[in-house]
């Protein structure tokens, strides 16, 4: 039986018609801004439940079938979102309500990607995007004669296991470079993207693609650079502190000829792919008091057999205690908790809004460790902020800004103290010594504060090679000058531009702007000590948990049901009172650890400049 298919687009004013000469006429001139801000509402708001459920396809069974499906999905919404911006210029100028202004404003970022008006164009910025998404999440690297044993190819995970687990620092540096390898031929695809990419933006009346993702953030691009740079400064002596004690243990490990003092770390040797958090050399490398324990949920995740469904519930349980509704039965039905066995994934950790104002998800691998627990808290964050502003219209369906998002989840975790793990039964029920505080700090800062500036470069990078500062010519030495300069890290082995370095960190080939980390980072400590007040603690802020506040829940709640309705700041005010970031919560937070640092680093070479 043949079915004839009408394929709808885009028309000029920004309405989906059908691709017959009959289809209904464009909007006419007269049409009020609200009127159009409701078809844009509308438009946009279908489609992207079909570009979500695309890409969410791809992700979770990686086949050239889903990779087109997933490009022609994201061609159809770019379509209809460039139309609907340009057909927004036609209310400038003119005096508009304040919903209307900012949702106006708001869909020229409305897409991290903007596609060129030109439709061949544009069906290749998908194309693009999806191969380049492909090529991470198919990305393994297979050691000499592998072609007879194919079972020793490695994917990341198998390779992040690895750099996590082994001391062998030869093993660490074969490791390293066979995932960062998979690099290399993403160059010329990601060059050809940002072209593209930068031409959208362009035709959107920004001068490039970074410009466009800093003027998100209600301030202009010159401000949120000052703005960035302030909080780096603010967390930089933490940073630099952490940095010289590991350098010093890492040198006592390795000797000081491979890690000599007041220079760069090799990148390796850091317990992580990419050395943005640390927490794997914490147990026999970086421990302050090696025979003080604290008690993790690793043994008890693995004694009383939790799953990743029973983790995901402990997490909803948490939500639950603040007020917050269970999950819809469509998430446990939906989501993938697990890596499955018989396809390719995306294994990388992300929540999913799929736009129908119901239907949410999280796509993870999760095994039974306190690590991955984490991950399912923090996840649970995105999920809950999406369903407190679903009836926000489509285009206020959002953060307050992207770091906003990213800090929900991290600032429910920093109430996932040793004793909040005691009364859900994953830990002893111990008062902490002092010992056993400055562990602790010292096992979260491995990656809290190790990240930071890791957060603070990812984007730099981009936004450099987005203005052209940074040509394809010397994309990986500009890479590796930007770690140098932020994190103090270095490649193992020397890297040419015959590689590329930066494909092999998933946020760059799925072009995610990566600075909503480094806000999170930073947010989520303000957050927490605003929720504590709400709650009614008065104690040190690192022993805080809002766990069953109803007080604090409700405080919570309120800024998530704005979304993006609002300029971030008033969201910020209406949590903390105030209206600006301030990174001093996180020097509270570490102030024990921060003073022990002090002291072991009396007499050793800080620095790596």
């Amino acid at each position: 039986m043949r079915v004839r298919f009408i394929l709808c687009i885009a028309l000029a004013a920004g309405l989906i018609g059908c691709v017959k000469k009959e289809s209904a006429p464009p909007a006419p001139p007269a049409e009020t801004a609200s009127a159009f801000v409701a078809r844009a509402n509308h438009d946009l708001g279908d489609l992207a439940r079909e570009m979500a459920a695309a890409a969410f396809t791809q992700d979770t069974f990686i086949t050239p079938d889903t990779q087109f499906m997933n490009a022609k999905a994201n061609d159809r919404y770019l379509a209809v979102l460039g139309q609907a911006a340009e057909g927004a210029a036609r209310f400038t100028g003119q005096s508009l309500a304040p919903a209307d202004a900012r949702a106006l404003a708001l869909l020229k970022f409305n897409v991290d990607a903007p596609a060129p008006r030109d439709a061949a164009k544009r069906d290749e910025l998908t194309q693009l995007s999806a191969q380049l998404g492909a090529m991470y999440g198919e990305g393994k690297y297979c050691p000499p004669g592998a072609a007879k044993d194919p079972a020793s190819c490695k994917n990341v995970e198998q390779l992040a296991d690895i750099l996590a687990k082994s001391r062998n620092y030869d093993e660490l540096v074969a490791a390293w470079k066979g995932w960062h390898d998979i690099g290399a031929p993403m160059r010329e695809p990601y060059r050809r993207f940002v072209e593209l990419a930068n031409e959208g933006a362009r035709e959107l009346g920004f001068k490039d693609l970074g410009v466009m993702w800093r003027a998100r953030y209600d301030m202009s691009p010159e401000e949120f650079d000052a703005e960035s740079e302030r909080l780096w400064q603010q967390v930089k002596p933490l940073y630099a502190a952490l940095q010289c004690h590991a350098r010093a243990k890492l040198a006592e490990r390795y000797g000081e000829s491979r890690v000599p003092a007041g220079k760069p770390i090799p990148a390796q040797l850091l317990g992580n792919m990419w050395a943005q958090q640390w927490s794997k050399i914490y147990e026999d490398i970086l421990k302050p008091y090696p025979a003080v324990k604290i008690e993790t949920a690793d043994r008890q995740l693995a004694l009383q057999k939790w799953d990743a469904v029973r983790m995901t519930h402990s997490a909803e349980s948490f939500y639950t205690s603040l007020g917050f509704p269970a999950l819809p039965q469509s998430f446990w039905e939906r989501s993938m908790f697990v890596r499955p066995r018989d396809r390719e994934v995306v294994c990388h950790p992300s929540a999913w809004d799929m736009g129908d104002r119901k239907d949410v998800r999280v796509k993870v691998c999760m095994a039974p460790t306190e690590e991955d627990l984490y991950t399912i808290y923090h996840e649970l964050g995105h999920v809950y902020y999406y369903i407190s502003y679903a009836q926000q219209p489509y285009l206020f369906r959002d953060g307050a800004n992207d770091g906003f998002h990213e800090a929900i989840g991290d600032t429910i975790n920093l109430s996932v103290t040793p004793a909040y793990l005691a009364k859900i039964g994953l830990a002893p029920a111990v008062q902490p010594s002092r010992e056993a505080v400055i562990n602790q700090q010292m096992k979260m800062a491995l990656d809290k504060i190790a990240f930071l500036p890791f957060g603070r470069l990812i984007d730099l990078w981009r936004w450099r090679v987005f203005s052209g500062e940074i040509t394809p010519a010397n994309y990986n030495a500009a890479w590796w000058e930007l770690r140098r300069h932020y994190q103090g890290i270095a490649p193992p082995i020397a890297r040419t531009e015959a590689d590329f370095d930066p494909g092999a960190k998933y946020h760059i080939p799925a072009n995610t702007p990566y600075t909503r980390y480094f806000l999170s980072f930073i947010l989520q400590f303000q957050f927490h000590k605003a929720l504590c007040a709400a709650a009614g603690q008065t104690g040190a802020l690192h022993e805080c948990s809002i766990f069953g506040s109803a007080a604090a829940g409700e405080r919570y709640a309120q800024m998530l049901a704005l979304g993006a309705s609002e300029p971030w700041q008033d969201a910020m005010q209406q949590l903390t009172g105030t209206r600006a970031i301030d990174a001093s919560a996180i020097t509270e937070y570490f102030q024990p650890l921060m003073g022990w640092l002090t002291e072991q680093n009396k007499n050793r070479q800080c620095g790596w400049e």
